[in-house]
């Protein structure tokens, strides 16, 4: 079996040191808060390059806080990306505000600068940047976007943790990132967990305090918060993942190149492309193929896992019908049903991936 994802591989590779990671903390009994915390957010906040960095209990809640930090006006349009995971869009809705999704491009699957300036109305205020499959979006037309229209940019970087546009990490680009540790991302925890990055001071106080029930002190309350922290067990094995980080994207990276040369002569399929002057981080490798379901069930039949993302396009879900987006010739809505993601990951070798290869191949042929 080519597995997708193999967690339990990659805790073996550093058993030694998570196990000590999780003893200590268990010694030391330092669950809610406590140096682990510190440490981590340290650490993870000079990683991507960010002067603050804010644990908070998961990627959902990260934007959910720092929509609420920027102190939109109420009932405010945010654009979100329509290819990417629910928690994008649901964290606008639940802060206040209105969703508009915007279209995609056709390859990197990012969102699309041209097709969301021409959705920017008398309410728009902010963009969520989705830097989708470990993908950085076009940036720099996002903060040109931002800077005509007075716009906030949110940048999602759940699938992108040490990506990098032109030599900046992804996160404290725009206004303010947010960032999951779900286990199947590049780093993730054994459990949930987030974080908010910024280098906007205020930002970051503001953002602290509402997840961790509107105080800085113990009982200072300013106002009225929420109970999301990410706990010291997570930011211990966090701690560890992170130092491996680096090694791991590069192995990503490795594995998708010899995808890309390997099925670059398959054309009935599209690889991803990769932006120039970007460090991708390939939390995905996602081919767009019209018999996507087909080929899912021929990989499977041969050994190889694979996974979809996302199988419905968000303007098409139910819980987005009244907005009317689901029937718009957008590319998000047409290509949903092409996407396959391909195994990647620093568990794979380079048999493992000539064998995928081999079998699409195989299947086309």
């Amino acid at each position: 079996m080519i597995k997708f994802l193999d967690l339990y591989d990659q805790y073996l590779g550093i058993r030694a040191e998570i196990d000590k990671a999780i003893e200590n903390t268990i010694r030391d009994s330092s669950y809610i808060g406590g140096a682990s915390l510190r440490t981590f957010e340290e650490a993870f906040g000079s990683y991507q390059e960010a002067r603050y960095c804010i644990g908070v209990a998961n990627g959902t809640d990260a934007i959910e806080v720092a929509l609420e930090a920027l102190a939109l006006p109420p009932n405010s349009e945010v654009i979100v990306p329509a290819n990417s995971f629910i928690a994008s869009s649901e964290a606008v809705s639940r802060a206040g505000h209105r969703v508009v999704f915007a279209d995609i491009e056709p390859d990197s699957y990012t969102v699309s600068v041209e097709d969301a300036r021409a959705r920017i109305g008398p309410r728009t205020r902010a963009i969520i940047a989705v830097h989708l499959y470990g993908q950085p979006c076009d940036m720099d037309g996002l903060l040109a976007l931002a800077h005509d229209c007075n716009l906030k940019i949110i940048e999602d970087c759940a699938q992108a943790h040490g990506a990098e546009y032109k030599t900046r990490r992804v996160g404290a680009i725009g206004d303010v990132g947010t960032f999951s540790f779900y286990p199947g991302k590049n780093l993730g925890a054994y459990g949930d967990g987030g974080a908010i990055v910024t280098n906007d001071e205020q930002l970051a106080i503001r953002c602290r305090m509402i997840a961790n029930h509107g105080r800085i002190d113990k009982f200072g309350h300013e106002f009225e918060g929420r109970n999301s922290r990410l706990d010291g067990l997570q930011a211990a094995i966090l701690n560890v993942k992170l130092k491996y980080l680096d090694r791991w994207i590069e192995r990503r990276n490795e594995i998708a190149r010899l995808y890309l040369n390997g099925l670059k002569s398959v054309p009935q399929l599209v690889s991803p492309t990769v932006r120039p002057d970007v460090r991708h981080a390939f939390h995905l490798f996602a081919i767009r193929v019209a018999r996507r379901d087909h080929l899912a069930r021929h990989l499977s039949e041969a050994g190889i896992q694979t996974g979809v993302h996302y199988p419905i396009a968000l303007p098409k879900l139910p819980a987005y019908f009244y907005l009317g987006q689901g029937d718009e010739a957008m590319l998000a809505n047409e290509q949903d049903s092409q996407l396959l993601s391909l195994p990647i990951g620093e568990h794979l070798s380079v048999g493992d991936a000539a064998a995928v290869i081999g079998a699409i191949k195989r299947f086309f042929a």
